[in-house]
């Protein structure tokens, strides 16, 4: 950007301190000293933060900084706030990036910027925004830090300086602060001024950025006497005498700008720097600033005076012949104005009529701007709206000034915010957009136009205040609305965002409303799978079973030749999955559902049905296609440039998919990069629900229950529960946690509340819900019987279901509520089940429970056998609490623990591929034992260690090998 002009002195007074800091900070910024040498440790940035009131040389102080650093060889950015600039998102994020980035080809910067091209371009002004939902704002800054840590390492060192940031557009300040604490990583150095005594809302999170004075701004004191002597005798010389300086000193209170000025009204007027002329100073500071400014403002003339207004209109980096147009004067005149107010210490800038103009103070704009008439204004704001879209700056630089006007009627101002809006969202400013929807909708539009305006104010609204946008779609639908695809897509948003405010009841009324309303097959068929998807995640829903069977006759009789079609497949499927239904029904609906094509960032659609197709995947023992299909989708969130609530979830199931493989520390770490992910997002949110009880899953099975339970207590998590499904079920991991801490009785309510909930909508897969497994538990200690039981129906459930995972967990709960040799026999068919599954920790629980009763059945030879696999099982998946169990169980036995060891590796060794390959082509395991010279058990082992790697069970070994499964033809002998 154009750096403001200031007065060329010698010397900076009394800011040796402060220069001092900005020094040491360059030198560990440059790896240099204060003498030239070389420092010691590498370069180092941070952030320098200086505050102080108007004028107190808070720019200077900072074009000193840029001069500093340009000698180093630092690149240095630079960019201001300004007054007139707040509403325009990005001012000051373009200020700082585009010069570096706009002269490069295009295809240059889309080569550089990669993914992050169609994210930030349109919000630097790189390109214009494409069709389609806008980033959210989290990934937009995420998308600007990028860009800023690429450049700060690419053109290193770097020093950013923003001046006047309390004027600093919201979105520009709350990405720079949160990028802040990041600099001490990088070799860059912030540095910013503002006056804190005039931050708004938005910028109060500067004044806790840490700071180089321990979390606090450098604070700019006033200039004492003797500072500003030698700054007087240094302008008018040295024959200035002492009362004059004490004077000059006395009206400005030590203000540098002030004193600065006074000094040239001195010089000007010709006026004697003695005690004589000193009576004369009060009178020339008066005329520096507020009252006196203006009134020798008005002694310029009325065209010099208008000229004046348009710049204060404008803002700053002011274009003459704009300036001109706004003022309704000529060429000649305008450069005369322009000639007058330089001359009169209020413009600077260039002397051509394509030349920036800009005022000489901050102050001296303000009060400019502030002495127009309130009338005149209003009035410039709206030329300047006219002038600056007819100069071909889009309306989205027409609609600060169209903000400023009062309301007309107008239907241009109504189609220039609209259009404004429309570019802001895209480019991911939705604060702003919805600021210029809301002026448009006081102008007001005309009747015909009031229902689309309401809907844009309430899409522009959906993230950040949910409840507003429900007020403005209601009111959206009461208009007339002669357009039938647009009440559609007003019902489709108002549905959407009433669902993810936890009012799914409201969701599914509201479509059910319209679907009696609407005459349009595909309309109502698309009303139809919203509603269905609603009700799915309805903990309420009041007749779950009628649901169910009107989606499986209207699902069966689809073919997925649209979005909305595989929409309504996809539901069947997670239906089929949490009714239990046996396996392959619930996977053949989703490679149906799969087969057009289901991205997740789908622009007007959300993202529940895709995710819940992939989830079917791991229910049904196929986690490792489920993880193929996240990637995908987690791919299309940061392509669209959704890192937000989207991207949160994504990662908090992914990490589910890893604990139910027994990827423990894999999950964790998924688990918790959602977690703060959801925090950013906000507290108490669905995606807080789903993170908690997932990390709250993974620290039981790690074995840290003291850690679980300060999660739960730290996180609130517990009752009342969330209104929507979320999964794992809340209320089940709750009881899950009471239960390992030893209240059985507690937990066992609970576990039974989720029982009678979730029985009552027809939800009984344990592979879903696990609830009875973990009540048979709790009841084992007051009521065996009934907890066999309860543990035997699982087991039953579990089998319809047919996931060798699901059944194989049923059957050691059966194992743990049983007596006799029947534990045994338990879990000797739960191992069986659990090595034809990719379920790693199942299986290592369920060895280890195996070799502990044969230890106690007096049989150490098979509890070795069974513990030291259990041991290594445990140990690649991080179940560090089962590990030490496996450990004690091997000493009870006189058995020596194995040196330990981690595979840490997917790929399969040439004996598993083989046997895999073997079983893919229809191969029983004694025939595959025959060919690879080996006996069954062994097979089964390898096959075991197979299913784990590949994420998938024995119907899915053909896909994850990429190789045709046996039914199909061609196959080889």
């Amino acid at each position: 950007m154009g750096q403001r002009i200031v007065r060329s002195r010698k010397t900076l007074f009394e800011r040796e301190s402060e220069l001092a800091t900005v020094d040491e900070v360059l030198g560990e910024l440059t790896s240099l000293r204060a003498d030239g040498a070389e420092a010691g440790g590498p370069p180092g940035g941070g952030l320098l933060a200086f505050a102080g009131r108007a004028g107190i040389g808070k720019t200077t102080l900072l074009a000193e900084v840029r001069r500093r650093a340009g000698a180093l060889g630092c690149t240095v950015l630079s960019a201001r706030g300004g007054d007139q600039e707040q509403r325009v998102a990005f001012h000051v994020a373009r200020q700082l990036l585009q010069p570096q980035l706009a002269g490069v080809p295009e295809t240059e910067l889309r080569s550089a910027l990669g993914s992050w091209y169609d994210i930030v371009g349109p919000a630097l002004g790189l390109c214009a925004p494409t069709e389609g939902a806008p980033p959210d704002q989290q990934g937009l800054r995420d998308g600007l830090d990028w860009v800023l840590t690429h450049l700060a390492v690419r053109r290193a060192p770097m020093v950013l300086v923003l001046d006047d940031a309390h004027w600093a557009d919201p979105e520009s300040l709350h990405w720079l602060a949160a990028f802040a604490p990041r600099a001490e990583e990088l070799p860059l150095l912030l540095v910013v001024a503002y006056r804190p005594d005039e931050l708004p809302d938005h910028a109060e999170s500067l004044r806790g950025l840490p700071g180089r004075a321990g979390g606090r701004p450098l604070g700019l004191e006033p200039l004492s006497a003797s500072a500003v002597a030698r700054l007087v005798r240094e302008s008018l010389g040295t024959h200035a005498d002492d009362a004059f300086c004490r004077e000059c000193w006395a009206v400005t209170a030590g203000n540098p700008f002030e004193t600065v000025e006074l000094t040239a009204k001195v010089r000007d007027r010709g006026l004697t720097p003695n005690e004589a002329g000193a009576r004369l100073l009060r009178d020339l500071a008066a005329a520096v600033k507020g009252s006196g400014l203006i009134a020798r403002l008005e002694r310029l003339g009325t065209s010099t005076v208008r000229f004046a207004w348009a710049c204060a209109v404008l803002g700053t980096e002011i274009q003459q012949r704009l300036a001109a147009a706004v003022a309704g004067l000529g060429p000649e005149e305008a450069a005369d104005a322009a000639d007058a107010l330089r001359g009169a210490r209020i413009l600077t800038g260039a002397v051509t009529a394509e030349g920036t103009l800009e005022f000489i103070h901050p102050l001296i704009a303000t009060a400019v701007y502030r002495a127009i008439p309130p009338g005149v204004r209003v009035a410039l704001h709206g030329q300047a709206a006219w002038c600056v879209i007819d100069d071909g700056q889009g309306p989205s630089a027409a609609a600060r000034h169209l903000l400023e006007t009062h309301p007309e009627g107008d239907a241009w101002v109504v189609q220039q915010l609209r259009a404004a809006a429309g570019e802001t969202l895209r480019a991911g400013a939705p604060d702003t957009a919805r600021d210029c929807l809301a002026r448009a909708l006081r102008e007001p539009p005309a009747p015909k136009d009031r229902a689309a305006v309401l809907y844009e104010l309430g899409c522009a609204s959906l993230l950040t205040e949910p409840a507003t946008t429900v007020n403005h779609l209601r009111a959206a639908l009461e208009e007339p609305i002669a357009d039938p695809e647009l009440r559609h897509h007003i019902v489709y948003r108002l549905s959407q965002v009433l669902a993810h405010s936890d009012r799914l009841a409201e969701a599914s009324d509201t479509l059910a409303h319209e679907i009696r309303l609407t005459g349009d097959a595909r309309v109502r068929l698309r009303m139809v799978a919203e509603q269905f998807m609603w009700d799915a995640f309805r903990a309420d829903e009041p007749d779950h079973p009628s649901r169910s069977r009107r989606l499986g006759r209207l699902a069966d009789r689809l073919k997925g030749r649209d979005l909305t079609e595989r929409y309504i497949i996809g539901l069947r499927t997670w239906d089929a999955i949490q009714r239990g239904e046996p396996a392959p029904v619930a996977l053949h609906h989703a490679e149906r559902a799969l087969a057009g094509g289901l991205r997740w960032a789908e622009p007007d659609r959300g993202f529940e049905v895709p995710v819940l197709v992939s989830l079917a995947f791991m229910y049904a023992d196929r986690p490792g296609r489920t993880e193929e299909l996240f990637a995908a989708g987690i791919a299309d969130y940061e392509k669209q440039g959704w890192r937000g609530a989207h991207l949160s979830f994504a990662y908090t199931l992914l990490a589910y998919v890893r604990y139910r493989r027994g990827r423990l520390a894999e999950a964790e770490d998924f688990v918790r990069a959602g977690l703060r992910l959801a925090e950013r997002v906000g507290p108490g949110t669905p995606a807080h629900w789903y993170a908690v009880g997932i990390l709250i899953e993974v620290l039981l099975a790690r074995g840290r229950l003291a850690e679980a339970t300060r999660t739960a207590d730290d996180f609130c998590f517990g009752e009342p529960f969330p209104a929507a499904v979320v999964f794992p079920d809340a209320q089940t991991v709750y009881g899950e946690l009471l239960l390992a801490r030893g209240l059985t009785e507690a937990a066992a309510a609970q576990l039974s509340a989720v029982g009678r909930r979730l029985d009552a909508r027809g939800i009984r897969n344990p592979a879903w819900c696990p609830w009875q497994i973990h009540l048979a538990r709790a009841e084992n200690h007051e009521a065996p019987e009934r907890a066999l039981a309860t543990a035997l129906e699982a087991v039953g459930r579990a089998r319809q279901f047919g996931a060798p995972s699901t059944i194989g967990q049923a059957l050691r709960a059966a194992a743990e509520v049983s007596s006799g040799s029947a534990r045994v026999k338990y879990l000797e068919e739960s191992v069986a089940h659990l090595e034809r599954s990719p379920a790693a920790y199942e299986l290592a629980c369920a060895l280890v429970a195996l070799g502990t009763e044969l230890r106690r059945a007096g049989r150490p030879k098979e509890a070795g056998d069974h513990l030291y696999r259990g041991l290594d099982t445990a140990l690649q998946c991080g179940a560090d609490g089962l590990v030490d169990t496996a450990r004690a169980e091997l000493a009870a036995a006189g058995l020596r623990p194995r040196r330990l060891h981690d595979a840490g590796t997917d790929t399969l060794t040439t004996r598993e591929r083989m046997a895999a390959a073997l079983t893919a082509h229809g191969r029983t395991e004694a025939e595959t034992a025959a060919e690879l010279h080996t006996d069954e058990q062994t097979v089964v082992h390898l096959l075991s260690a197979v299913y784990r790697k590949l994420g998938t069970d024995a119907s899915g070994l053909a896909a994850a090998l990429g190789e045709r499964a046996p039914d199909q033809p061609d196959l080889p002998d």
